[in-house]
């Protein structure tokens, strides 16, 4: 009988450099060096909140943490470090990573784990912005009440090799107080790209719009259809009209 494998639930980080072939092209040694210092960096960030560098393959660092806040917190103090020690350099030596952050059920196996849990960190992490940081869903249902942070909401985003799309939401790294969550409507099934506010005023615009031009239309049918010597639909479409523009005076004014 084959040995069960080893399963657990954990938040996986996944980070690597943005445009990393083409600064050790222009400038290998440079490249190496300042990778070395900054992972060096992460390194320690990442065992201040109690994580555990699973690899280091390349210029990527995979890591696991028994917390989902910790995590996050952690991306969000690299981020913020790397940033601030980019200063110093100039522009073409400048390094930034992107992070992806999953909650998910992974196998393990001596000291490596495997499976969609890290999988979906992996590809998050290819997603992201450099500088930036996405996380998942199942993350986001854990902090959202928890950490000082602004989140935008991108919608289920398809994952190669991964059946089912991923709630997807980005960190909101800008400014200092407590920013406040920016969360839009889920998108339809099958799109990636979220769905239009429901307080865009130029939405509800033309939405009142497309109704009031229905109803007019309905009403110069009745007219023609009725056999009338006169044309009488245009005294309730000046109402309409009316009531229209008082509607939209009442959208942009709130």
């Amino acid at each position: 009988m084959a040995a069960s494998i080893e399963r657990k639930l954990t938040t996986i980080l996944s980070a690597d450099v943005a445009g990393y072939s083409r600064m050790m092209s222009a400038d290998e040694a440079g490249t190496f060096a300042t990778l070395k210092t900054y992972r060096e960096a992460m390194t320690g960030l990442i065992a201040n909140h109690r994580g555990r560098i699973v690899s280091t393959a390349g210029d990527s660092i995979l890591a696991e943490f028994a917390s989902v806040v910790q995590a996050v917190e952690c991306a969000v103090q690299v981020q913020r470090e790397l940033a601030e020690r980019n200063t110093t350099l100039p522009d073409e030596r400048q390094m930034r990573f992107r992070i992806g952050i999953n909650l998910g059920d992974v196998m393990v196996e001596g000291g490596d784990l495997y499976g969609d849990g890290v999988n979906v960190a992996a590809r998050l992490q290819g997603m992201a912005d450099p500088g930036g940081i996405l996380i998942s869903g199942t993350v986001f249902d854990q902090v959202k009440d928890k950490l000082s942070l602004g989140f935008d909401y991108l919608g289920p985003q398809s994952v190669k090799n991964i059946a089912a799309q991923v709630p997807t939401y980005r960190v909101l790294l800008q400014g200092g107080a407590a920013p406040s969550f920016e969360r839009h409507e889920p998108a339809e099934p099958g799109s990636d790209r979220p769905a239009p506010h429901r307080d865009d005023p130029w939405r509800r615009l033309y939405i009142d719009a497309a109704r009031t031009g229905a109803i007019i239309a309905l009403l110069a049918g009745i007219n023609l259809l009725s056999n009338s010597a006169r044309l009488w639909f245009q005294w309730p479409t000046l109402g309409l009209l009316f009531l229209f523009v008082l509607r939209a005076i009442h959208i942009f004014r709130r």
